[in-house]
This record gives C-alpha cells, sequence and structure tokens, in this order.
C-alpha cells in the first residue's frame, strides 16, 4: 500500500507550511519527482469529456451483468500472442489485477481502493508490486469498449476478478457495482516519503509502521513477499502480515483466506535479470503507448516475463481452485532458494516432487511447487498456523472464508449497502455499517416546530445541541462513505466515549432527547432527534444575535443497534485532531502533518468547500461549539450567539499576536493589544491559519467586512444543513 513521494526533506518542508502530506500540492510533487518528464496536465485537471452527462449509477443499473459476465468469461481463456495467458487461461491474472485495484484500501482515513478505478493512474499504475498489470487492463479492452460509459473501468476490474474465480472453479459471494470513474490520479492520498522504491525506510522486521500507511516498503501493495526488506524471517513476516492487512479491515482469518486462496491461483514471474526490465509506464516512451516494464530478455513475455523477480507456482493445478495450497503448505519441509532472477523462495526441501507442477507455457516442462516467505508465515506463526491448518482439513471453511474475504476486500471502500448496485448484491454484511430503514409516518412542519420548542424548552444550552450533532456527523468520511448522522451511533460504543465528544455533556444531551422521544406522539427516530437539535440550537445562537434563520431539515434516518455496530471497526473514525471544535486529542498525530492540514482533511471528507470550511469554522467558535469548554478562539464577548465575530475580530489590527506555547502540534497563541500589552484573546493554529493563509484571509475578510454578519449566518447555516445530511439514507 505504497507508492511515489517526494524527498523527505520536501514532505517537512510542506509540512511546516500547513500543506497536509495527504493533499493536492504534496501528490503533485510525487509525479512531478518521480516522473519529471510526465507531461502536466494540471492546469486542465478536473474534467471529463465534455459530452458525458451520464449519471453513471443510471447508466450501470441498463447492464445485462450475466452478458458481460459471458463476454467477460470468453475473455478468460482467448490467450492473446502479444501478451500469453499462463496456462492457456487469464484467471491468475485478472485475480492478481482486481486484488491490487482494491487492495491499496486503508481504514485510518478510507482512502484507496477499487471505487474509482485509480489503477489506470499514477503512482499506482508504476508501483513495482503493479508490475505488468498494464497489460491485464489493455486486455480487457474490448469488454470496456463494447459497454461504454454504462460499465466503469472500476467495476469492470473487480468484476472480471470475479469471474475469473468462478471460472476456475469457485463461486463467489457477491459482486455489486456503481463504481464511477475518476478521470485522473487521487492526489490528496499519501503514499509514504521514501526516496526510492522498495526501500525499508518506514519499517521492516516488524517495526510499526507510521499511520496511515500499510505497505512496509514503497512501491508494495502491503508486505515484501521474500520477507520484511527482503530478509527472509518467517515470523517478522506474519507480524508485517499482520500489521498491514489489519489497516485494510482484514482480521487473522480473513487475511489467512485472502494470500491462500489468491495464491491457489496462477504463478509468480521471475524468468531472468530484473536489469532487462525497462521503465514503467509513466517512466516509458512514447511510442509504448501507455505500456511499461518491457522486457528485453529473450521474448519478454510468456515463459520469459519477469515481474516479481519470484518465480513459479504454488499448487499442481493453478488454474483450478483446490485445497492444494495448503496440502502443499504442511506436506512438506522447505528449503530457501533462489529464483531466476535472485529472488529467495522456497521450494521442498531435499528436491521432492520437483516435477510436480506443470510449466506455464512448454508441456515438455515441469517444476516444484514454491512457497515464499510470506507463505510460510501462515503456517509458522502461532495464530495463523491453527486457522490455516484448520482450513486445510476443512475445505468447505476455506472456500466460504475465501469468498467472503474477498468480497469484502473488493467492497470495502463503498459504503454503506445502499450504495451497492445490480443483480449480483448478496445479503448485507456487518462491515457495511448496516442501519435498518426508519419505519414509521414522518414528521411533518408542525411537528417539527413542536419538538424544537420542547428542545430548547429542556434548558440545555443551544451549543450542547449543536456539539452533539456535529459528533454525530462529523464522523462521516467522504473517502468510503463512512459515518455520518444515519444510525446515530453516537449514541453507542464506542463513539459516545470518544475524548472529541465530551463524553458526560453528550450523555446529558441524549438523556434529555430520550425523554423527549418518550413524550413524542409522532414517530422520530433518534438521529433524526439528535440532527433536529443541532438544527434548533442554531436558530437559538442565530436568534440571540437578532437574526431568524431556519435550518434546513428532512427526517427518514434510522437507527442502528449494537447487534449491527461492529464496534472495532469504528474506532478508526475518531478524531485526532477536529479543526471544527478546536480539538487536539491526547492521541497521536500523524509525524509531520500540523494541525490546520487535519482540518482541511476533515474538511475533505465532509465534502466541503473552502468557504463552507471556514463559515463553520467561526460560527462554531462563537456559538461555545469548542471541545472540552475550551476559550480558544473564541472571539467574541456575546459567546453563545451566532456572529462574524471571529473574522471581525481576527482582522483587528488594533492586536498584536504571539506564540505561548510551541509544543509540537499543540501550539497556542495571544492577542495583545498593541498599546497596552493586554491580552485580549487567544487561539489555537486552527484559529491563526484563517488569518495566516492568503486564500483563508480573503474569506475572513470577506465575512468580516461590512454586511458579514449576514453572509456568515446564510453561509454557516447551509454547511451546517450540507454536513447534517451527509451520508443520510445511505442504510439498508
Amino acid at each position: 500500500m505504497s507508492a511515489a513521494s517526494p524527498r523527505v526533506d520536501e514532505v517537512k518542508r510542506l509540512a511546516g507550511k500547513g500543506k497536509c502530506p495527504m493533499h493536492t500540492q504534496k501528490a503533485k510533487a510525487h509525479a512531478s519527482t518521480w516522473w519529471p518528464n510526465k507531461l502536466n496536465l494540471g492546469p486542465l485537471s478536473g474534467e471529463k469529456p465534455a459530452s458525458d452527462t451520464s449519471i453513471y449509477a443510471k447508466d450501470f443499473l441498463t447492464l445485462d451483468l450475466e452478458e458481460v459476465k459471458k463476454d467477460i468469461t470468453a475473455l478468460m481463456t482467448d490467450s492473446q500472442e502479444w501478451w500469453p495467458a499462463d496456462y492457456g487461461h487469464y484467471g491468475p491474472f485478472f485475480v492478481r489485477m482486481t486484488w491490487h485495484a482494491a487492495g491499496t484500501y486503508r481504514t485510518f482515513d478510507g482512502r484507496g481502493g477499487g471505487g474509482r478505478g485509480n489503477l489506470r493512474f499514477s503512482p499506482l499504475n508504476s508501483w513495482p508490486d503493479n508490475g505488468n498489470l498494464d497489460k491485464a487492463r489493455r486486455l480487457l479492452w474490448p469488454v470496456k469498449q463494447k459497454y461504454g460509459k454504462n460499465l466503469s473501468w472500476a467495476d469492470l476490474m473487480i468484476l472480471t476478478g470475479n469471474v475469473a474465480i468462478e471460472s476456475m472453479g469457485l463461486k463467489t459471494f457477491g459482486f455489486g457495482g456503481g463504481r464511477a470513474d475518476i478521470w485522473e490520479p487521487e492526489e490528496d492520498i499519501y503514499w509514504g516519503q521514501e526516496r526510492a522504491w522498495l526501500a525499508a525506510e518506514r519499517g521492516g522486521l516488524g517495526d510499526e509502521l507510521d499511520n496511515p500507511l500499510g505497505a512496509v516498503q514503497m512501491g508494495l501493495i502491503y508486505v515484501n513477499p521474500q520477507g520484511p526488506g527482503g530478509n527472509p524471517d518467517i515470523l517478522a513476516a506474519a507480524k508485517d502480515i499482520r500489521t498491514t492487512f489489519g489497516r485494510m479491515a482484514m482480521n487473522d482469518e480473513e487475511t489467512v483466506a485472502l494470500i491462500a486462496g489468491g495464491h491457489t491461483f496462477g504463478k509468480a514471474h521471475g524468468a531472468g535479470n530484473p536489469g532487462n526490465v525497462g521503465p514503467e509506464p509513466e517512466g516509458a516512451g512514447i511510442v509504448e503507448q501507455g505500456f511499461g516494464w518491457t522486457s528485453t530478455y529473450k521474448s519478454g513475455k510468456g515463459g520469459d516475463a519477469i515481474t516479481s523477480g519470484l518465480e513459479g507456482a504454488w499448487t499442481a493445478e493453478p488454474t483450478k481452485w483446490d485445497n492444494g495450497y495448503f496440502h502443499n503448505l504442511f506436506a512438506y519441509e522447505w528449503e530457501q532458494t533462489k529464483s531466476p532472477a535472485g529472488a529467495t523462495q522456497w521450494i521442498p526441501k531435499g528436491g521432492i516432487d520437483a516435477d510436480k507442477v506443470p510449466d506455464a507455457h512448454d508441456p515438455e516442462k515441469r517444476h516444484a511447487p514454491i512457497m515464499f516467505t510470506t507463505d510460510l508465515a501462515l503456517k509458522e506463526d502461532p495464530i495463523y498456523g491453527p486457522i490455516s491448518k484448520n482450513f486445510f482439513e476443512n475445505p468447505d471453511v476455506f472456500a466460504e472464508a475465501f469468498s467472503k474475504a474477498w468480497y469484502k476486500l473488493t467492497h470495502r471502500d463503498m459504503g454503506p449497502p445502499k450504495r451497492f448496485l445490480g443483480s449480483l448484491v448478496p445479503e448485507v454484511q456487518i462491515w457495511q455499517d448496516p442501519v435498518p430503514k426508519f419505519q414509521g409516518t414522518l414528521i411533518g412542519d408542525a411537528e417539527i416546530k413542536t419538538l424544537k420548542e420542547s428542545i430548547i424548552g429542556t434548558g440545555i444550552p443551544p451549543a450542547h445541541f449543536m456539539k452533539a450533532a456535529w459528533a454525530s456527523a462529523a464522523t462521516f468520511r467522504g473517502t468510503d462513505h463512512r459515518g455520518g448522522t444515519n444510525g446515530a451511533r453516537v449514541t453507542l460504543a464506542p463513539q459516545n466515549t470518544w475524548e472529541c465528544n465530551d463524553p458526560e455533556e453528550l450523555k446529558t444531551v441524549l438523556d434529555a432527547l430520550g425523554k423527549l422521544k418518550e413524550g413524542f406522539p409522532g414517530d422520530i427516530s433518534t438521529a433524526d432527534l439528535i440532527v433536529l437539535a443541532g438544527c434548533a440550537g442554531v436558530e437559538a445562537a442565530a436568534a440571540a444575535g437578532g437574526v431568524t434563520v431556519s435550518v434546513p431539515f428532512s427526517p427518514g434516518r434510522g437507527d442502528a443497534t449494537v447487534e449491527l455496530t461492529d464496534a472495532d471497526s469504528f474506532a478508526v473514525l475518531e478524531s485526532f485532531a477536529d479543526g471544527f471544535r478546536n480539538y487536539i486529542g491526547s492521541k497521536a498525530m500523524i509525524p509531520g502533518m500540523s494541525p490546520e492540514a487535519f482540518l482541511v482533511d476533515k474538511a475533505r471528507m465532509l465534502n466541503l468547500t473552502k468557504s463552507e470550511m471556514a463559515a463553520l469554522v467561526g460560527g462554531m467558535r462563537v456559538t461555545g461549539c469548542n471541545a472540552g469548554g475550551s476559550t480558544l478562539g473564541v472571539f467574541t464577548d456575546k459567546p453563545g450567539t451566532l456572529s462574524n465575530d471571529f473574522f471581525v475580530t481576527l482582522m483587528d489590527m488594533s492586536v498584536k499576536w504571539e506564540t505561548v506555547i510551541a509544543e509540537e502540534t499543540k501550539e497556542s497563541y495571544e492577542a495583545k493589544d498593541r498599546k497596552t500589552g493586554e491580552v485580549k484573546w487567544k487561539a489555537s493554529r486552527f484559529d491563526l491559519i484563517f488569518g495566516s493563509n492568503s486564500e483563508l484571509r480573503a474569506l475572513s475578510e470577506y465575512y468580516a467586512q461590512a454586511g458579514g454578519n449576514d453572509s456568515l449566518v446564510k453561509d454557516f447555516v447551509a454547511a451546517w444543513a450540507k454536513v447534517m445530511e451527509l451520508g443520510k439514507g445511505e442504510g439498508w
């Protein structure tokens, strides 16, 4: 799960200037650093063809998926001379393509995965671990061309993996479509800061990896198959596997099933010296037409192909689903050897069964089965070993575990069940964060008005209702569509215990809302009531400033249950830092990432624009929405009132800001009267960035100028309503 990045000193320089390693400027540096001769299309970015006005979900539903599957199935054994199929079957090749398209997903921030077709673009299309997958995508072009805009590359690459597995004998668990393609690289993903491909700078030998990284080396999807840093240490490899697979949402059983299932198919390619392999697609010449890794070793293809540098197959029937992988794993003692390319791998000790495996292209040749160091970890690790033994002894259990883990691998980044389209979608899984649909009669305007009056009538400060609603909504991630107000999981563990949510205050609010719900004669979910309470709080805060507003609210959210909540999986949604609440937690943040970069990233997750981010921060400060009751950034003499005071104060030239505490990321500042030296205000980096950054200062000036109060209130209400709607209806 790694890719190209700028130099280490460049990372530190940009981080010090408030540039998030996950954001656009950094990602553009990735490309320019690794491929300086690549044509820069940045000035023209962000557009799809002008004639494409289609809505992909609607187009996808017109497909006959069974017909599409037939076309893909036919492709499996239609071996092309320009890139011949191993064993006459492309199935294993396409399984690898699908795996590598989906396998970049990471739980930390929901980035990566196969949901956008980004395997077509840099840096993923040129990672060493993705060697020769450019050919797999090109083999699929006739299918993509036939179905056009009705079938995205993203859906095609995932569906093809399913078809490949089924063509080799295993029924897959299901497939959900609806992945719309992107048209340029995702430039807000931080893949790492190494100087070179496959350099062991971020860990290795079991060292803990920096969040959010999930691969141990630059250019790998997960771990080095030869062992950490190329060192064939089996137990250290197991530790790396557990860390990396855990960071892409897999438990130990799912991890074993995926590795063993994947290696049931196909072979590794390391026919000769890797020095014969040409540059990756992004670095290749224009005549290559998007191809990379062109090899000058003999024919450069088929039996002469060089990809990973490892060479050989794990089983005797590499295009058939069976239990051969586990049979071989436990049947032999394994000894180290070298592939023709010089990579460390393992074969049965003493030359046993040296002719068990057929050659992929020459019927006259036979070979010994092979294992990687990472394969032997599934046998030797004290946790993986018993799981592998159980799968070996119970093939049906293994088949079911793999099919479900494969479905999770290829769909984890898609979000709630409602986003899954098509006739092949199976029953809902708990990792999809299911929320039952709201059952009842939706409340109308009169009931909404009555409930708002009752909410304010509790005597609880309006800001506390706003904070509870924000705690519910702010878990949403636009990357993998997790979190949000639907389900009211803020009432459940672990969210109701998070430090950023002020648990004791939150409990008071939820208890009060629970009593209102019990006494309410109509139908309303707890999720809706929490959002409605936040709306009432905003309206009360605006009214305190003499402005009458009505915050848009639409009911229909459902309530999740403990049984439908995988509590452990929700832990990753907890905020390390939330600039909207002026919160920096006790847990460590990403090294070198500034608080203001976290604020921008949080806004990105909430699908906010710069102006929406600014309006929300300014409004939440003055209304009293800081976590823990912090007074930092509360630039007003009438707290609790929705106004533009935050921006007016920040633009005030009668004060001068000075650093008070400069302790790593928890810096704080004081504004002193330029004449008297009196301390007037206190602030965090989250606050001062709106006066320091030129683009944000322009927005601050807009809200601070004459007429800015009305503008702030209007924009705050619109942005608040937008956040409250995120994730709504994405349940069952």
